[in-house]
C-alpha cells in the first residue's frame, strides 16, 4: 500500500487500538460506554479517536465531540394526524439546523417499554428528545429515570420535568363548548378521550369549565378511544337518550363516527343533534354534514419544539413562546337549538 493510499484509507477500529496501545475489544467497549473501562484507558482511546477522526457511527462521534447532531423522537401516537404532522415539522426544522432525527414508536406504554425506548435513544447518543407520548404514565417513568439529556414535550403533563409545549387544549375545549351554548344548547354531552391521556383530561376540563361558568348541568363524560368506530357505537347508543341536544367530541374521528351512528339511528345532524369535534383533520371539511371543529397548528408546535430543544442543547437562552390558541372552524354540524 502506498503512503498516499494509506492516508486516504478510512481509519479502522484496529488503527485506533494501535495508536491507543490497547486491544480492539477495549476500543469497542469504550464506544459502547462499558462500565468496566478505567477512566485513563477511556481517555487514551478517545484521544486516538480524535487524532484519527475515526467515525464508525454516530455513537463514536458523539463520544469524541459530545454531540451526535441527532435528536430523538419518542412517540406513542402512531398514525394519528396531529402527531404525524408535528413529526414531519420536527424533521424539517431539525434538517434546517443540521440535525438528523431518530424516531422510536412505542407500540405499548408500559413502564418497561418506555424505559427501554429511552435507553435505546441514550445508546444512540441523541443530544435531546422530543416526547410525543401523551399519557401521564410516560412522564412518571421519565421522572423516575432522571433522563440525562434535555427533552421537550408536545403535551403538558402536571409535574413533568422537561419543557412542555402544546396548543391550549383547555381553551380549545372551552371554545367548542361555548359555541354550542351560544347556539342555545343547555344539555351538552362530552365524548371524551381515554383516561390517562393528557389531551383528553385537558379537553374535558375545558368542557366542564364552560358549563360551570354558564351555570348549566353537567353529565358524566363518555370515555372513548379516539376511534371513529367507538364514535359510531356511541351514536347508536346515545340515540336512545332524550336528555341532550348537542355533543362535544374530544377528537374529529370520534365526532365523525358519532354522526354516522346518529344518521343510521334516524337522527339528523344538526337538526336533531349538534356535534363539534377537535383537531380539524383534513377529512373534517369533506364529511356530510361538514364538521364544526377546533383547529390547532400541529406544524408550528413541531417547529417550536426544535427551537426550544436546540437552545437547551447549546446552552442558549430558551425562547419563550406564547400559547398557541386554537381556533373554531364553523361548518354544518352545529346549529341553533
Amino acid at each position: 500500500m502506498t503512503a498516499a493510499s494509506e492516508r486516504a484509507r478510512t481509519p479502522s477500529i484496529r488503527d485506533v487500538a494501535r495508536l491507543a496501545g490497547v486491544s480492539h475489544q477495549t476500543v469497542s467497549r469504550v464506544l459502547n460506554d462499558h462500565p468496566s473501562i478505567r477512566p485513563e484507558t477511556k481517555a487514551k482511546v478517545l484521544d486516538a479517536i480524535s487524532v484519527l477522526d475515526y467515525r464508525p457511527n454516530l455513537a463514536a462521534r458523539a463520544l469524541v465531540t459530545s454531540r451526535s447532531n441527532t435528536l430523538g423522537i419518542l412517540s406513542a401516537t402512531i398514525g394519528e394526524f396531529g402527531p404525524t404532522s408535528s413529526i414531519a415539522a420536527i424533521e424539517e426544522a431539525a434538517r434546517d439546523e443540521g440535525y438528523s432525527v431518530s424516531t422510536l414508536n412505542l407500540t405499548e406504554t408500559t413502564p418497561e417499554a418506555i424505559g427501554a425506548a429511552v435507553r435505546q435513544l441514550g445508546r444512540e447518543h441523541v443530544d435531546g428528545i422530543v416526547v410525543l407520548a401523551p399519557q401521564v404514565r410516560v412522564f412518571n417513568v421519565l421522572r423516575g429515570m432522571a433522563a440525562s439529556v434535555p427533552y421537550v414535550s408536545l403535551q403538558t403533563a402536571s409535574g413533568s420535568d422537561g419543557v412542555t409545549l402544546s396548543a391550549d387544549q383547555v381553551s380549545g375545549a372551552r371554545i367548542a363548548t361555548e359555541h354550542l351554548i351560544s347556539l342555545g344548547h343547555s344539555d351538552i354531552l362530552h365524548l371524551a378521550g381515554p383516561q390517562d391521556w393528557i389531551e383528553a383530561e385537558s379537553r374535558m376540563r375545558g368542557y366542564l369549565d364552560a358549563l360551570r361558568d354558564a351555570d348549566l348541568p353537567t353529565f358524566p363524560p363518555i370515555r372513548g378511544d379516539w376511534t371513529a368506530d367507538f364514535g359510531y357505537f356511541a351514536g347508536q347508543e346515545l340515540s336512545r337518550r332524550p336528555d341532550f341536544t348537542a355533543v362535544f367530541a374530544a377528537n374529529d374521528l370520534m365526532a365523525i363516527g358519532l354522526m354516522h351512528g346518529f344518521r343510521d339511528a334516524g337522527l339528523r345532524v344538526p337538526d336533531d343533534i349538534s356535534v363539534v369535534g377537535f383537531d380539524d383533520i383534513p377529512v373534517a371539511a369533506h364529511v356530510s354534514p361538514t364538521l364544526t371543529t377546533v383547529h390547532q397548528d400541529f406544524t408550528e408546535v413541531g417547529r417550536r419544539a426544535v427551537h426550544i430543544l436546540l437552545a437547551q442543547i447549546r446552552g442558549e437562552r430558551v425562547p419563550v413562546f406564547g400559547a398557541l390558541e386554537p381556533e373554531l372552524r364553523l361548518r354544518e354540524s352545529s346549529s341553533s337549538r
